[in-house]
């Protein structure tokens, strides 16, 4: 393939994802709410020979299904759930981690008569101790179900693509899913099932099916699947003995295989990249696929796409979702993995400028490579050799280095009306290609008399250090208490005698321009 045809396919994966920005996706399935525990053991429990967890700090996120339903929003669409949660706390807690990620929650069916999912992980530093499930796996009460049905038969004519996200948890009966494949077929909605257990039949109808290497097999009575050729004949199996359209089969290292019942068969490479967690990485394909085939894209062209978007992902640690900017850059770079650190057809060093989210996803990313992180902020108006020997010192401290960048209004209002000189956007740029610095990321107040410092940032990014620069002692340092809240240091750095910014507007005088 040629540099002219290579460039080709980039705008059309580019424009696929352009094209998918803002359209409506259903989600049935399986919602749950995913909880992470963290802590420190130093001793053994003496009731039992069992590690005490001393906890620090607790996460949720959205998982089951509504990992498909992070994915479809980080890709710009619209998702819809069809699911149901409990009358508990842990149900409010889904709603509102749904609500806040512009997720339409009206098809969220509230069943006082089974709690909501809960899977609990405990972990010390980077190691899981415990998995604990809390859920009912019972079929749904008829009252329910037809609740659920009447939802999805007035939601499907609505939305371009339906995913069905089955966890084999009681809420997709063969009943239910008929309907959903009858009604989208009626309105030429196309249906991409992510399937459980060995009876694949029950998917008649779908678009496509998303089996991984496990799933095929088991589905074909143990069919071998190691080879393309195995796999194209599991596939074809499949669809020839289950009714459905289309098998993506998801083969890990050896990438992704579309086999089609009218159409020629496609292999997609994995990326050669370090893989740090695939949790999750399944749902971020079944939502790429339905995102770029509800916006009319052909599954083949779709699967190309979600090959890339799960080849990022895996890069990740934990279940953290795709987004559309990090596809688009992916693209830009030629890359299929996500490193920090860009390189331009030059070969020119050029770090991210990240929001907060995708700071967060890479600090636990470096973490569990063992890297330590180190995260210093600032205006950096007029870069000088004060800034810069700083940042080199800090960056000799530690394994990765983030600058905070105060935005153009928080620079406004701690220097004034005539400043920045230089826009958030310039100041950005010029701070990342610097050699010392891994990452930027903006932050700040907007408003005199608003929070200006850089604690809410610092919570939400947990570097390991945080450096400082000037005549302080520690508690002088309004940050200090936030980087000491979740087990961070701070490291005052030396001043910088002589180089300023405000020396450099005084040295250029009022005419220069």
């Amino acid at each position: 393939m040629n540099k002219n045809s290579v460039e080709t396919r980039s705008e059309q994966l580019k424009a696929q994802i352009a094209a998918m920005q803002g359209i409506a996706v259903l989600v049935v399935g399986d919602i749950m709410l995913d909880r992470f525990v963290y802590g420190t053991v130093e001793r053994i429990s003496p009731e039992s020979p069992v590690p005490v967890l001393s906890v620090k700090r607790e996460d949720n996120m959205l998982g089951g299904a509504g990992n498909a339903m992070s994915n479809l929003s980080g890709l710009g669409v619209k998702a819809i759930a069809l699911s149901l949660i409990g009358d508990d706390a842990d149900g409010q807690a889904v709603q509102e981690k749904a609500e806040q990620l512009g997720i339409d929650t009206d098809g969220l069916i509230r069943d006082a008569s089974r709690p909501t999912i809960v899977k609990t992980r405990f972990l010390a530093g980077h190691q899981q101790l415990l998995r604990s499930d809390f859920e009912k796996n019972e079929p749904i009460s008829k009252g329910i179900a037809a609740q659920l049905l009447s939802k999805a038969e007035a939601l499907i004519p609505t939305v371009k693509s339906v995913i069905i996200s089955d966890y084999g948890k009681g809420l997709l009966s063969r009943e239910l899913i008929t309907a959903i494949m009858t009604a989208a077929q009626k309105f030429g909605v196309p249906v991409i099932v992510d399937p459980k257990g060995q009876d694949f039949s029950i998917y008649k109808g779908a678009t496509a099916i998303t089996p991984n290497k496990k799933e095929l097999s088991e589905a074909t009575r143990g069919m071998a699947v190691n080879s393309d050729e195995e796999v194209i004949t599991a596939a074809q199996s499949l669809i020839n003995d289950c009714g459905v359209e289309n098998v993506v089969a998801t083969r890990s290292a050896d990438g992704m295989s579309v086999i089609q019942k009218s159409g020629p068969v496609a292999h997609f490479k994995s990326a050669d990249i370090e893989v740090f967690d695939v949790s999750g990485a399944g749902d971020t394909v079944i939502a790429t696929i339905a995102a770029s085939m509800g916006a009319g894209t052909s599954l083949v062209d779709s699967v190309a796409l979600a090959n890339l978007a799960g080849g990022i992902v895996v890069a990740k640690v934990g279940t953290a979702p795709i987004r559309a900017s990090e596809l688009e850059l992916a693209l830009d770079s030629d890359q299929g993995d996500q490193q920090v650190n860009q390189k331009s057809k030059a070969g020119a060093h050029s770090a991210t400028i990240a929001t907060w989210a995708e700071a967060a996803e890479q600090v636990r990313r470096w973490k569990a490579r063992g890297l330590k992180t180190g995260f210093t902020n600032g205006c950096f108006d007029i870069l000088h050799l004060g800034h810069v020997s700083y940042l080199n010192d800090a960056r000799a401290r530690c394994d990765r280095l983030i600058v905070g960048l105060n935005h153009d209004a928080s620079v406004r209002i701690l220097k004034g009306e005539t400043r920045p000189i230089h826009e958030e956007n310039a100041r950005g740029g010029v701070l990342a290609a610097l050699g010392a610095v891994d990452m930027v990321v903006l932050f700040g107040a907007e408003n005199v008399g608003d929070d200006n410092t850089a604690c809410d940032l610092l919570s939400a990014v947990q570097p390991d250090i945080y450096f400082k620069g000037g005549d302080y002692t520690i508690d002088q340092i309004p940050e200090a208490p936030t980087v000491k809240s979740y087990g961070g240091t701070v490291d005052i750095m030396p001043v910088y005698e002589g180089h300023s910014t405000t020396a450099s507007i005084k040295k250029a005088g009022p005419e220069a321009a």
